[in-house]
């Protein structure tokens, strides 16, 4: 009869060996379940974007990024609507008004001669400046979204100043308008999980945008700008444009002309968001729930 002796030193081999089979069983496991969700279509739009992962700021999120929020629940956050799942060719054009006010003329005029229909985004500061524009923008059936009093980081404030930033706005607004407004953009699109669940406990839907045209920065041409919207636009897709933008006297005529001309549809916010029961998936993409 033979007689065999395990040294400790064998012992760990084996247990070296185990540990290298178990991990190996895992990660292929893993791979075969990542390639799947792959393999299945979605909704979302490539250029969706989806923020504030950790805190602030935001980015694209890579197929085996969505794979991994979608499955890591508790890494979820809470999202404002970025685009909507929609397949009618209907879009949003956003604009934000926060600094001057020269070309906002322009931009009521070039939308009334298209018969398109827009929402502005507006500050407190410069409401209070310019009230005649907002009663130009009311009057000519845009609709008015709440951009906060005075611009501020909102996740560095307490739910009790967001709240006095939404209150403000929206009292200014009525006595202007008559009417409050039921939407919000987070300035400097910045946002964490307390900003939109504060909001929306409020009863505003927080609005982004997927399409940024931003037209704030000197360098970029019209055409940059346009090259930029035609490559991402789809159906449920928002625009983001500022009253003040650098070239917005350039490229607005043509973007609408060239949208129009594609068979899109300009609608406000409010008309672009599904009814009844809805999501937002980890794109931030509205979708019917």
């Amino acid at each position: 009869m033979k007689i065999f002796v395990i040294t400790k030193k064998t012992l760990y081999i084996i247990a070296a060996v185990l540990a290298l089979v178990i991990a190996a069983a895992v990660i292929l496991a893993v791979t075969a379940g990542k390639r799947k969700e792959k393999a299945e279509p979605t909704s979302g739009r490539p250029y969706a974007t989806v923020a504030n992962l950790n805190s602030e700021g935001g980015g694209p999120l890579s197929a085996d990024e969505c794979y991994e929020v979608e499955v890591l629940a508790g890494f979820r956050k809470e999202l404002p609507v970025y685009s909507v799942s929609r397949e009618d060719k209907k879009i949003a054009l956003t604009i934000d008004a926060a600094w001057d006010d020269d070309k906002t003329p322009f931009i009521l005029s070039t939308l009334e001669r298209y018969n398109v229909k827009a929402t502005f985004f507006l500050c407190g500061f410069w409401a209070k400046a310019y009230p005649e524009q907002v009663k130009a923008i009311a009057a000519a059936g845009h609709t008015i979204g709440n951009h906060s009093m005075t611009h501020p980081h909102m996740t560095k404030i307490s739910e009790a100043q967001m709240m006095k930033e939404l209150a403000e706005l929206d009292d200014l607004l009525e006595k202007i308008t008559g009417k409050r407004s039921t939407l919000f953009r987070a300035p400097y699109g910045e946002y964490n999980d307390k900003v939109i669940l504060t909001v929306r406990g409020a009863g505003y839907e927080p609005i982004q945008w997927d399409i940024d045209t931003i037209d704030w920065r000197p360098e970029r041409s019209s055409q940059t700008i346009l090259d930029t919207v035609f490559k991402k636009l789809h159906d449920g897709a928002i625009i983001l444009c500022h009253n003040n933008g650098y070239k917005i006297e350039e490229y607005l005529p043509t973007l609408i002309e060239t949208a129009l001309a594609n068979g899109y549809t300009f609608v406000t916010v409010d008309e672009l968001l599904l009814e009844g029961e809805t999501i937002i998936d980890v794109n931030g993409v509205q979708k019917a729930g």
